[in-house]
C-alpha cells in the first residue's frame, strides 16, 4: 500500500461525508491509496449514515469503516486503525492523518506523496491549511518553550517583537521548509517513523499530541517539513468547538486542553521546566489582564483561563506525566464532567 489516509469522526458526520466527497476526486491521483475511517463513538445512527453515504456514492472500493464505542479520543481513534494496517501483510508506505473537518483541494494528496518520495530523509510533512475563503492558517509551528509561554500570556507588542524568534506561530512560508512541528489536521508520516517511535501517545485525548509526535520523531532523527503545495481547507474548531470567535463569546476551554499542555511540558522537558513554563505564562497573563482592564479592551480569552491554567499546572499534576482525562469516558461511567 502506498498511502493510508486515516480519518476519525466524532459528532461531525456531515463534515466527514464532505471530507470523503473531496477525497473522491483526489484519491486516484495516488495509486495504492485508500482511506480508513473510524467512527469514534458517536453512535449506531451515525455509523449507519456513514455506511449509507459510502455505499450510495460508490466509495467502498477505497474506504473502509471501523466503528467503536465509546469514544477513544483523537489519538486512540487514529491508533485503532493505524495499528492493524502497520501489522498487515501490505503495510502503507505513508500514513496521512486527516481531520474530519477538512476539505482536500486538488493535488493536495499527490503533492505530499511526491514530496516525501523525493525527500527520503524527511519523516513527517504537513499541508498548508486554509479557510474556505482562502486565507492561510498557521500550520507550521515552533516548539512551545518558557519564552513562548511568557509571550503567549503577556501580549505586549514590543516584547513580542523582541521574542519573535521564539514565537510558536511564525508567518507561513510560501515554499517548502523544515519546521519544528505541523498541525495534525493534515500530517503525513513515513512508516519508518512509526517503526522508530511507535504510534500516537494515547496519554493525550486530543491537543498537543501532534507536537509530541513531531518532537519524538525529531529526537529519533526524523525531521518535519511544511509543504504549502499541498492545500487543505480546515474548518478550525468544528470538531472540538474550542476555537470560537470573540464576537460570539469565548467558551471556557475544556480541562483536557490544559492537562494535555501540562503532559507535554512534563513529558518532553521535565517537571522543573514545566513549572517555569507555568510561571512564565501566569506572570505574563496577569500583567495582560490588568492592562486589558485598565485600557478597557475587549476580553478575548476563555473564561477562567488563569484559574484553569493554575489548577492544571505541574504544581497539582505532579512530577510525572499524567494521562489526560477522556471526557467521554467520564460521561460513559455516569460521572458528571
Amino acid at each position: 500500500m502506498k498511502l493510508l489516509i486515516v480519518i476519525v469522526s466524532y459528532k461531525v458526520t456531515d463534515l466527514t461525508i464532505d471530507c470523503l466527497r473531496s477525497l473522491s476526486g483526489e484519491i486516484h491521483r495516488v495509486p495504492g491509496a485508500c482511506v480508513a475511517l473510524c467512527e469514534n463513538g458517536t453512535g449506531p445512527e451515525d455509523e449507519r449514515r456513514l455506511r449509507e453515504a459510502i455505499d450510495a456514492n460508490g466509495w467502498g472500493d477505497w474506504v473502509t469503516l471501523t466503528a467503536v464505542i465509546p469514544n477513544r479520543g483523537f489519538t486512540g481513534g487514529n491508533n485503532l486503525v493505524i495499528r492493524p494496517a502497520l501489522a498487515s501483510s501490505d503495510p502503507p508506505q505513508y500514513v496521512l492523518l486527516l481531520n474530519s473537518d477538512t476539505i482536500v483541494l486538488p493535488h493536495a494528496l499527490d503533492a505530499l506523496v511526491q514530496f516525501m518520495d523525493e525527500h527520503a530523509h524527511v519523516g513527517i510533512a504537513g499541508s498548508r491549511l486554509e479557510t474556505p475563503e482562502g486565507a492561510v492558517h498557521v500550520s507550521a509551528f515552533r516548539y512551545h518553550t518558557i519564552t513562548s509561554e511568557l509571550d503567549r500570556g503577556l501580549r505586549l507588542g514590543f516584547v513580542s517583537k523582541l521574542l519573535s524568534r521564539w514565537t510558536t506561530s511564525p508567518p507561513p512560508s510560501a515554499v517548502a521548509c523544515e519546521t519544528d512541528w505541523v498541525a495534525g489536521a493534515s500530517m503525513i508520516v513515513r512508516r519508518e517513523v512509526f517503526d522508530a517511535i511507535g504510534l500516537l501517545d494515547e496519554g493525550y485525548y486530543t491537543y498537543f499530541d501532534d507536537i509530541d509526535f513531531c518532537l519524538r520523531a525529531r529526537k529519533a532523527g526524523w525531521p518535519t517539513w511544511y509543504v504549502p503545495d499541498s492545500r487543505v481547507i480546515h474548518l478550525v474548531g468544528c470538531t472540538t468547538k474550542i476555537s470560537t470567535p470573540v464576537t460570539h463569546g469565548a467558551k471556557r476551554r475544556p480541562r483536557y486542553w490544559y492537562q494535555a499542555r501540562t503532559r507535554f511540558f512534563v513529558k518532553s522537558y521535565g517537571p522543573a521546566y514545566a513549572l517555569l513554563a507555568d510561571f512564565a505564562f501566569l506572570f505574563g497573563f496577569a500583567i495582560w489582564r490588568f492592562r486589558r482592564w485598565v485600557q478597557r479592551k475587549l476580553d478575548p480569552d476563555p473564561p477562567h483561563m488563569m484559574w484553569d491554567t493554575f489548577r492544571n499546572s505541574v504544581l497539582f499534576a505532579g512530577l510525572r506525566p499524567k494521562v489526560v482525562e477522556n471526557p467521554v469516558w467520564r460521561e460513559w461511567k455516569g460521572i458528571s464532567p
